[in-house]
């Protein structure tokens, strides 16, 4: 099983751009979706697929979150 994660784009180079995943910035592949600083973007495997909705984003994170608090 594949599972894509939201992260909130904090600045864009190019086709690439750092991603805040719970405090942690990561670089991402954004040469699939166009999303602006600010934004959400759910990505998998190091590649941005969608640009999301915070509300939505939020509710992916937040059930992260509850899943790892359960282990």
């Amino acid at each position: 099983m594949c599972i894509a994660i939201p992260g909130k784009v904090i600045e864009i180079n190019g086709t690439n751009a750092k991603a805040d995943f719970n405090g942690n910035l990561v670089d991402v592949n954004i040469g699939l979706v166009a999303p602006k600083p600010g934004q959400y973007v759910l990505v998998h495997a190091g590649c941005a697929i969608e640009v999301m909705e915070q509300d939505k984003a939020q509710e992916l994170i937040d059930l992260f979150t509850e899943l790892e608090d359960l282990q």
